[in-house]
């Protein structure tokens, strides 16, 4: 078992355990496709049900792109980008020496934003994935316009087929035609796989492979996952200890939990997390808000809160046993800054005593639930170990709730408002 769940912390009035019965139920419910919006359960086998060709392909397609690319563009929305995003930053940090860039658009409206891009990708040599189910999603339809036009006109049409990937449906919409039309090399979007499930799917793993992360290794860990995980049993699956921990501190009047880490390059993993939960489990008025800080950076704007303030929420810690980089804190003869009691000691160790000392304080001093969920590291494998965790996670606390965890009825609401705002036709009042 690669992860590890710990309530020890999370002052719960109910035995996780107690749940076992349904936990067992909505466990069949999830492994048979049988429970709400089992349309949309494809990545429950995805781990071992792949398509093993396309998978090949990513890999040859990265090869032959990378070399291309000072920047890679990957155009989209919502989880057409965050979990790349997420997975990028985790596995390789904030600075890290790929010679690649990667920039994401087709994600807002900013026109500063998106003109800024346009001016700083200019002169380098530029591979654009867009990627969209549909083709007309409004952010990533109006950027891809523009990069289109921009891609055509820097290189012309021949260069800019080579140079341009479409991940889409598999047979209709208008990326899809448009594809087809102009010679792009294209990926799928499987039909029963939702955007927020999506990044184990070549949605994240072309962005991925381009980056020249490992798909193999992430692949490793998505399947040991969905072995490991695949038990009914309370006391062996930390998914479900957490999915039910989560349930438990609802019932006691927390509504808003706080995703916390403590590494930076974890930030956008925790962007992810909160589309995850907030499209899955916000709906029919029932869910816990879902929010994020990174520690101790945050503990200077928001620890005060915490630790004081109105006790509506509770933390999950996700805690990095081995850091990806260290360093060890030098001697300073004139010691001015009085640091030289932790001479000798490693930056991950300070951490990881922030990470201790906080979480007493939150819990003993300020009474606020901690969970704490353990990866060993942030390489590809746990990436992909962790990403089978949320996703059946997910699942089971959803359930438990009586919601469908698979769609998002609510989000079309702004739609139709903007687009009667816009004057698209068949939208006005």
């Amino acid at each position: 078992m690669t992860m590890k769940f710990d309530a020890s912390h999370g002052l719960l009035k109910e035995d996780i355990l107690s749940y076992q019965d349904k936990v067992t139920e909505l466990h069949s419910a999830i492994r048979n496709r049988t429970g709400a919006g089992n349309d949309f359960m494809g990545w429950v086998e995805w781990p071992v049900s792949y398509d093993k060709e396309e998978f090949e392909r990513i890999l040859k397609v990265a090869e032959k792109v990378k070399d291309k690319a000072e920047v890679l563009v990957v155009c989209g929305i919502g989880g057409s980008y965050l979990g790349a995003r997420a997975a990028i930053e985790m596995i390789q940090g904030m600075y890290s020496d790929c010679k690649t860039e990667v920039v994401f658009v087709g994600n807002t409206f900013s026109s500063t934003y998106v003109s800024q891009v346009l001016n700083h990708i200019k002169d380098k040599s530029v591979i654009l994935n867009v990627i969209s189910k549909s083709g007309t999603t409004t952010e990533t339809a109006l950027a891809f316009r523009v990069l289109r036009d921009f891609m055509e006109k820097k290189y012309g049409k021949e260069e800019a087929r080579e140079r341009i990937i479409a991940t889409t449906d598999k047979a209709r919409g208008a990326l899809k035609t448009l594809a087809d039309q102009e010679g792009y090399e294209t990926f799928v979007i499987p039909d029963d796989i939702g955007g927020r499930y999506s990044v184990i799917t070549p949605v994240g793993l072309v962005p991925m492979a381009i980056m020249g992360i490992d798909i193999r290794k992430v692949f490793e860990g998505l399947n040991d996952a969905y072995n490991d995980l695949n038990t009914a049993d309370l006391a062996k699956n930390p998914a479900y200890q957490y999915a039910v921990a989560r349930r438990i501190l609802q019932n006691q009047g927390y509504d808003v939990e706080m995703f916390v880490t403590y590494e930076p390059q974890l930030q956008m993993l925790a962007e992810w997390w909160k589309q995850l939960m907030g499209e899955s489990e916000g709906k029919d008025g029932k869910g816990i808000l879902p929010d994020s800080a990174c520690f101790s950076t945050d503990l200077h704007s928001l620890g005060q809160f915490v630790q004081e303030g109105k006790k509506v929420l509770f933390e999950t810690v996700l805690e990095v046993e081995t850091p990806s980089e260290d360093l060890t804190v030098t001697e300073d003869p004139a010691n001015l800054d009085n640091m030289n009691y932790l001479t000798g000691k490693s930056y991950d160790w300070v951490n990881k005593m922030a990470e201790k000392g906080t979480i007493e304080a939150h819990v003993e001093v300020g009474g606020v639930p901690n969970i704490v969920v353990t990866v060993p590291d942030m390489k590809e494998y746990s990436f992909g170990y962790l990403c089978y965790f949320f996703f059946i996670a997910t699942a089971m606390t959803c359930y438990l709730l009586e919601i469908n965890p698979f769609n998002q009825p609510g989000v079309e609401i702004y739609k139709k408002n903007m687009f009667r705002l816009l004057g698209k036709p068949g939208y006005e009042k």
